[in-house]
């Protein structure tokens, strides 16, 4: 049973490699430009991508509470923990993100003329996530809250993308085929993960409100949005969560 914690972080991993390939196994097909034919391809239904990375969510949350109540802690088991989350919550939403540009792209008139270089800012989210799970290994304030935004909130909203272009009929799935709107969340998550800014951790120790007002404003208004926004509470809970979290420390910066 020592080894459950482990397990269920490999669980991660797992399902954050399997989000990978379901996000690049595109299927291609031959069209013609200009008297010429090139091989394209196409947008795959990433949105499998995103159920296998709420699966490895699942996971990376159940590792955490296996090892609490097995009172089991190693440092192999920490530092395994956030090379599966840089896959799964990194690697996996800046491939969807590449994904989403080159799917923007393609919908331009020029789209046979656009370069790799145009989607390679999507690479950046896995890099900031990186530095950003590396700063946080060795920043010891981070035990009781974060310093800038956790790496599976970000990726948990980037999987939340191919959801609402799929079952969303709202504007927002028009939106995420803007190609300056792409750019600009990818620019968006990197700042937030690795600011200095504080944003609070959902952990529970105690039931007192007091102590806990920001966690249950949280997680009362997201469960009451649900059944209105279905697939949108979950931009809606990311960015109520980084208002109240820069809220509160703008306003109550001790």
């Amino acid at each position: 049973m020592k080894h459950l914690p482990n397990l269920l972080t490999l669980a991660n991993l797992f399902f954050g490699v399997l989000a990978i390939v379901f996000t690049l196994h595109a299927p291609s097909f031959v069209s013609a430009y200009q008297g010429q034919e090139y091989m394209v391809t196409a947008p795959p239904p990433i949105y499998w991508a995103s159920v296998m990375m709420g699966i490895a969510a699942v996971c990376d949350f159940l590792d955490g509470f296996a090892a609490r109540l097995l009172k089991v802690s190693s440092p192999i088991g920490k530092e395994l923990d956030s090379l599966a989350d840089v896959v799964t919550f990194g690697v996996a939403p800046g491939m969807i993100m590449y994904q989403l540009l080159r799917s923007a792209y393609m919908q331009q008139p020029d789209a046979m003329e656009v370069t790799l270089l145009s989607v390679l800012p999507a690479l950046l989210i896995p890099c900031f996530a990186a530095l950003r799970l590396a700063k946080f290994n060795l920043d010891e304030r981070q035990k009781t809250e974060f310093i800038g935004v956790p790496t599976p909130a970000v990726g948990l909203l980037v999987a939340s993308f191919p959801l609402l272009m799929l079952y969303d009929h709202s504007v927002l799935h028009i939106w995420l085929q803007k190609i300056w709107l792409l750019y600009l969340l990818i620019a968006l998550f990197c700042f937030l993960m690795v600011c200095n800014i504080p944003f609070f951790s959902l952990k529970l120790k105690n039931f007192s409100w007091k102590k806990n007002a920001l966690r249950y404003i949280l997680i009362i208004l997201v469960l009451i949005s649900i059944p209105f926004l279905k697939w949108a509470a979950v931009p809606f809970a990311f960015a109520l969560y980084v208002i109240l979290s820069v809220g509160k420390y703008w306003l109550f910066p001790d």
